[in-house]
């Protein structure tokens, strides 16, 4: 079972460039930090896949194991973990998440 979703995610993260673990979705958060590093992402400009924990129970048990990280939001750009609600946040305010969300975004785009 725990290995089914490890899989899951392997293939989430694989499939999508820039995909934010989060607890809602970016319109409806469900926390305080999701929300801020859902509107950061989106003032990005840039499309992004999202996947509410609160929904996959099982992603939210094995995700922190998997990343080796234990809170939500969980960035992922490219299959790399970039960090959570306070490295999002940084990284926007020195506008260096535009610049690797662009990046990831048109990378995807030209493999199309």
């Amino acid at each position: 079972m725990e290995q089914d979703t490890i899989e899951r995610i392997k293939e989430q993260i694989a499939q999508n460039s820039i995909l934010l673990y989060m607890k809602g979705s970016p319109k409806l958060p469900s926390c305080g930090f999701s929300s801020q590093a859902s509107q950061a992402l989106m003032s990005c400009g840039e499309k992004f896949a999202f996947v509410d924990i609160l929904q996959n129970p099982d992603i939210r048990a094995e995700l922190p194991k998997y990343a080796e990280w234990p809170t939500f939001p969980q960035l992922w750009v490219e299959g790399e973990l970039v960090g959570g609600c306070d490295i999002i946040m940084e990284m926007y305010q020195k506008g260096e998440l535009q610049e690797l969300i662009k990046e990831a975004a048109s990378k995807a785009a030209s493999e199309e």
